[in-house]
């Protein structure tokens, strides 16, 4: 008998169950993520279903309409104004499992508990954005995220929640291990201003119907290849994004709003991470992540606004990455039967 899934509940269930059913571990490094990936599909519905009904907005909220400039950054000869805001980009990503003692060897705090998940795994998060339309100009950036939780341990018994509620969930967030970016003012501002891990990287997107794809270098050392074919359900995202970053021994939490539409996949045939032979891709390797991801996204539409961060505990262990050089970075962005662009 044909089930009715004209209700949105009814929908991501079945849609989630139906794509566990189909799954098929390749390797052991694949444990509990058929589950994890019903879990983040039905995430919405459950966030409706607990929704306050009287929750109403003014015809006249903007996203952006009620930002105030909070701080200035000075870089070099550029002044950076806070908050950083983000009009219009291009944003896809790719979710790996990884060894938990590996990645929580890489958290800056004892209180910082990495999200795990039956069989000992960790969550690593691949997340890359090519900025066209931002307050400081446009350009590319890809993030290496651990999602974890502040001041709350997380076993795998309790993982589910956190990686379920993300932002909703209290303390979670990502440690950012690596964060690349094309400019150097996008460089300097992120690490002055939150301690971000970045560094100048090359970045060449490509842009096609089917996929997205960045291919990174910085000059002739290869980074990686990362592809993320354009699948799966629609969903709406108006959750907070929160990232944990070092700066000057003192441990910064930054939320950051966002409002997009998503599109999140467990079937990730034809989307990949290929790594290279960077000081960067060798620090992923040894996280000895799943051999495929498990679950893929990208964002048809987004907004979002960064503002500044603030200290949540002190002395703790340094998170620097890796540094690179000055130098001038290439961005371009090319569309099957057009001339490449170069945005820098």
């Amino acid at each position: 008998m044909k089930k009715n899934c004209g209700e949105d509940t009814g929908h991501l269930v079945y849609a989630g169950l139906g794509a566990f059913a189909r799954l098929r571990p390749q390797d052991s490094q694949y444990d509990a993520i058929g589950g994890t990936g019903v879990i983040y599909l039905c995430v919405p519905a459950v966030e409706k279903y607990y929704a306050s009904p009287y929750k109403k907005e003014s015809p006249m909220t903007t996203f952006f309409g009620n930002t105030t400039q909070l701080a200035t950054v000075v870089c070099g000869k550029t002044n950076v104004s806070l908050p950083i805001l983000y009009h219009r980009d291009d944003a896809f990503g790719l979710y790996f499992t990884a060894d938990y003692e590996r990645v929580k060897a890489v958290m800056p705090s004892d209180r910082l508990h990495p999200v795990v998940l039956p069989g000992n795994r960790a969550i690593m998060a691949m997340g890359i954005f090519n900025y066209i339309d931002t307050s400081i100009g446009p350009y590319g950036e890809v993030a290496v995220a651990l999602p974890a939780v502040f001041d709350k341990k997380i076993t795998a018994f309790n993982g589910w929640f956190p990686a379920l509620m993300e932002s909703a969930y209290p303390g979670f967030g990502v440690v950012v291990m690596h964060l690349p970016v094309t400019t150097q003012d996008a460089r300097d501002a992120g690490r002055r201003e939150w301690g971000y891990t970045k560094f100048i990287a090359d970045m060449r997107f490509t842009i096609t119907p089917e996929y997205f794809e960045c291919r990174m270098h910085e000059d002739d050392r290869h980074i990686l290849d990362i592809r993320v074919k354009k699948r799966g359900i629609y969903l709406r995202n108006e959750k907070s994004f929160t990232t944990f970053s070092v700066k000057n021994g003192d441990l910064i939490k930054t939320t950051i709003s966002q409002t997009a539409t998503k599109r999140v996949s467990l079937k990730t045939a034809g989307s990949y991470l290929k790594l290279g032979d960077h000081p960067m891709a060798e620090s992923i390797r040894r996280l000895k992540i799943s051999s495929r991801p498990f679950m893929s996204v990208y964002y048809p539409e987004r907004s979002a606004i960064l503002p500044p961060g603030k200290v949540i505990e002190k002395k703790v262990r340094p998170l620097e990455g890796h540094r690179g050089v000055d130098r001038k970075a290439i961005h371009s962005i090319e569309y099957p039967g057009t001339e490449k662009r170069s945005i820098s």
